[in-house]
């Protein structure tokens, strides 16, 4: 009887022990990620990102929040309200320098992890509009995007490199689906969209046989590409829409993963190294992980990586 009283009183103190241990083995990483509208491509392909997390990684819980995308994602995890983002690689660059859509406000509280897919610069013109370059827009009227949008950016800086201002243009400033209106009602001459390809708005006119893509000449990109180290070159290939007669050379900004600075090296480690290994899972999750590419995760990264991020890209040899 007395060997059970101690064989009981030491299994007793044993088990808080085993407790504590099972509440440690439970306890989460919970972490939400920004992303954009219900609507778009970030918050399902974010989805997506998240549920391959959750399964993979132990004790990770990742949530997809529905968001205002790039500029509002990145104040989201400058307060701290969010830990990771998928933002465009130029705006996010803007918001570490605190310029354009920023305007002197900094934000550097985040780093890289990935860039994820390309978001393309598409330059569409009416084919009666008399324009076969970006010189040639010059007093016509055009679409440069909504008004301190990404699109806005990307179309002053283009222009910039041809010399020109948008007080050389009739500049408009409407929404993709606005300007594909105004292009079939002839109101303009043509319009900037940078998103992925196909775009429906481009799609809806091409059907009717008015568009035609403009390609950046090469002395134009360069100038674009050493200024701007967000941007990248891309081939718009003549199959994309109904009526192209050839292909278009372009440039492209990209879909890309940040994360707040505050997160372990560690924790950004596993989260980059499954991102990678279940890469062909997330394809099949989302349209858009099949154009996730480790050697294309490093290219048009201005803003510093996560050493997490950082130690997988060297042991993979991507970046020395």
């Amino acid at each position: 009887m007395k060997k059970f009283i101690v064989l009981w009183v030491a299994l007793s103190l044993c088990i808080p022990l085993l407790y504590a241990g099972g509440q440690k083995e439970a306890e989460k990483v919970n972490l939400i990620i920004a992303t954009g509208g219900t609507a778009g491509t970030y918050y399902p392909f974010g989805g997506a990102m998240a549920q391959i997390w959750n399964t993979h990684i132990k004790g990770m819980n990742v949530t997809a929040q529905a968001t205002g995308a790039s500029k509002e994602n990145i104040r989201l995890v400058g307060k701290g309200e969010a830990e990771l983002a998928i933002v465009q690689n130029d705006v996010m660059d803007y918001a570490f320098k605190g310029i354009e859509l920023f305007n002197g406000e900094k934000i550097e509280s985040f780093a890289t992890i990935a860039t994820l897919y390309p978001e393309i610069v598409q330059i569409v013109v009416s084919p009666d509009s008399g324009i076969n370059s970006v010189a040639d827009m010059k007093g016509k009227s055009i679409s440069v995007g909504d008004a301190g949008s990404g699109v806005e950016a990307n179309a002053k800086q283009v222009l910039e490199a041809y010399g020109l201002t948008f007080n050389d243009l009739q500049a408009k400033r409407l929404s993709f689906r606005e300007s594909a209106s105004a292009l079939k009602d002839k109101q303009i001459d043509g319009f900037f969209v940078t998103a992925g390809i196909p775009n429906p708005a481009i799609q809806e006119i091409a059907t009717l046989g008015r568009v035609k893509l403009l390609s950046i000449d090469p002395a134009a990109k360069q100038k674009l590409t050493e200024k701007y180290k967000f941007y990248t070159p891309y081939t718009i290939k003549k199959e994309t829409y109904s009526g192209m007669q050839q292909d278009a050379e372009t440039l492209a900004v990209k879909a890309t993963l940040i994360v707040s600075k505050k997160l372990k090296e560690d924790t950004v480690y596993n989260l980059t190294k499954v991102l990678f290994e279940q890469q062909p899972a997330l394809a099949q999750a989302h349209a858009k992980g099949k154009e996730l590419s480790l050697q294309e995760a490093v290219k048009g990264v201005s803003v510093p990586f996560h050493p997490g991020a950082e130690k997988y890209y060297k042991e993979k040899g991507v970046l020395k």
